[in-house]
Formats: structure tokens, sequence, C-alpha cells
């Protein structure tokens, strides 16, 4: 089948809806060009298909797919940020990581170096999860590319900072230890957004406090409210280079069903993709979205969340480098 494409700007774009009906054709991310199809790519989508690190419902290793799927409604006009992501960028899904599902500590090699090489030519790197094993070595990978430790937002029901779970340093609950630990993020700006729910002491508090994690609750965006929330984070992070891990369970089981370790109270998709919107112009240099398991979904309701909220960081990703262009390009003119 002929794929009929948007181009816009020298940019490939999604196929053409009203050429070829969104349920057809193969289930690239919002039907944008593979990353063979294009000869260079501002920003690349990955998936990263591994679970290996769930403590509790496996499933995540078949999310970065089920988001695909479930993001073929997206089209290329983003009216909330009003930006066409897809036309001043030009944005490529590079398929998936193969890592071995049997050795964790091969899996975390692997994914650090495919992030190296698919930035090695200044692109920016979304990626699909997978479990929150995978946050550890694309903080690795994000860190050296900007050659400092990086600000991070992670939004997430649960801390993710146990030391070890079963005796195993690496699992999806013990990521942000450590990465602190490996001194790859900027302990001055890091923050939790959304946790909730029973921790097994108040040590866990304790420790993150002292690794220098900010706690922004679920609670907290009910009673505050988004904007206050979102100047809150403004003032942590600043303008240091920014990565930005999202796990799905983030959201309420009302919005998000399929995901591993689901807990009550959680933040709306609206909410969460209003606080994502409220960090335009930020200096994002990666993001993730993980613990999707679609085994648990319905409806594709959380697949639906999951693409909309990587199209969201696509948009501001996409519009920084347009803007960051256009004053260079202003800067060479004078």
């Amino acid at each position: 089948m002929q794929e009929i494409r948007v181009e816009e700007n020298g940019n490939i774009g999604p196929i053409d809806a009203s050429q070829i009906p969104r349920y057809a054709g193969l289930g690239t991310y919002a039907r944008l060009p593979r990353l063979d199809q294009v000869t260079a790519a501002d920003i690349k989508l990955v998936g990263v298909p591994f679970d290996s690190g769930v403590s509790y419902r496996p499933g995540a290793r078949f999310g970065s797919t089920h988001i695909r799927e479930s993001s073929r409604l997206l089209r290329p006009y983003n009216p909330a940020l009003n930006v066409s992501p897809f036309a001043v960028a030009q944005v490529a899904d590079a398929g998936d990581m193969a890592v071995n599902p049997f050795n964790i500590n091969e899996a975390i090699e692997t994914i650090q170096q495919n992030a190296l090489d698919l930035t090695a030519d200044g692109a920016s790197l979304v990626t699909l999860g997978g479990d929150h094993t995978i946050a550890l070595p694309l903080l690795r990978a994000a860190s050296e590319r900007a050659g400092a430790p990086v600000a991070m937002l992670h939004f997430d029901a649960h801390l993710d900072t146990w030391d070890t779970y079963f005796g195993a340093e690496y699992t999806h609950g013990t990521p942000f230890r450590r990465a602190v630990e490996e001194g790859i993020l900027d302990t001055e700006a890091i923050s939790h957004v959304g946790t909730r729910g029973p921790l097994y002491g108040k040590k866990d508090l304790e420790d993150d406090k002292r690794f220098g994690f900010g706690i922004v609750t679920s609670s907290d965006v009910y009673y505050q409210g988004v904007r206050e929330i979102v100047d809150k984070l403004r003032d942590r992070i600043g303008n240091r280079p920014l990565y930005i891990s999202v796990d799905i369970d983030v959201l309420d089981p009302a919005h998000a069903p399929g995901t591993g370790t689901p807990e009550a109270g959680g933040i709306t998709s609206r909410e969460l993709l209003e606080i994502i919107r409220g960090l335009r112009g930020l200096n994002i240099v990666g993001a993730d979205i993980v613990e999707v398991s679609p085994a648990y979904d319905h409806a594709e309701m959380t697949g639906v969340a999951a693409s909309h909220v990587a199209y969201d960081l696509i948009s501001l990703i996409a519009d920084k480098r347009a803007s960051d262009q256009r004053a260079k390009d202003l800067a060479n003119e004078a």
C-alpha cells in the first residue's frame, strides 16, 4: 500500500488520514515515518519492550506496541500548545531496541548504548517502555550527552528510590536511587510528581529527602491546582537540562487501569497533560513513558493516555528546538 504522507517545511509527517483510514497501515507512533524513511530526524521515538524488573504485574514489555496502536488518532496540529510538532521538526519512529529479557545488567547496558547511538547526531529521544528500570540507562545517556548531571521530573505514584528488592539493585523500584548514587542527577532540581499510596515505612520519605527530591503528591495537585504546581516546578528546574520520566501509574486507575502497580487516588489525565504543557520553553533533553501493561487495559484507555503524553512531550521538544533555531538565525542576521 502506498503511504501518502503529510509534508510541511521539508519534514515528512504522518500518513494522510484523508487518504488512508487511520485504522489501516503499519502502526508506527502517530503514523509517523520510520527512521529509515527519512534522511535525518530531530526527534526520535524508540520502544524498549522490557519488563524483567517488575515487582508485581508483568506485561509492560508490550507497552510500546500498545502505545503506538493507541496513537492512530493523533493529528498534526496541537491546539493546546499552538504548535505543529511534525512540521517544525522531523520526527520519526526508530522501532524497538532489542534487549535481553533474561539479564537485567546486560539489558541496561544495551539500552544506554542504544540511547547514545540514537542521539549521536544531536537528536532528542522520547522512549516508550517497558518498565521503569529503563529510566536509569536513559538517564545515564542523557547526562553524558548534556555533559553534566540533569534535572528530572518524575511523574509516578511511587518514589522508585528503594535500595534493593529481593537483593536486586536494578529493578523498576530502584532506578532513581541508583541515579543519585551515580551522580547523574542534579539533586537541586529533582522532583516526584503525583506520588501517593502506602509505603514500607517513614524511612522511605526520609531517604528520599536526603537524596534531594522534592515531592508533589497527588493531593497537592488536587488542593493547590495545576498552575501553582507548575510554577513551583519551573522555579526548581530553572534553565537546567531536564529529563522527564512518566510512569503511567501516576494517573488514577480510573484513567489508566493498564499498569502493573495501580494505586487509588491518582491525578487525572487532564491534570497530567496540563502540568506537562506548563513546562513549555524548558530545556528538555529526553523523556520516557513507562509501565503501560496492555493486558490490564480497557478500550485503550491507558494506551491513549500514554500516547497523548508522548505527543505533548514531542510538541514541547519540537517547539523549543524551533524557538532556539529562530533565535540563532536572528543572532546570525544581526
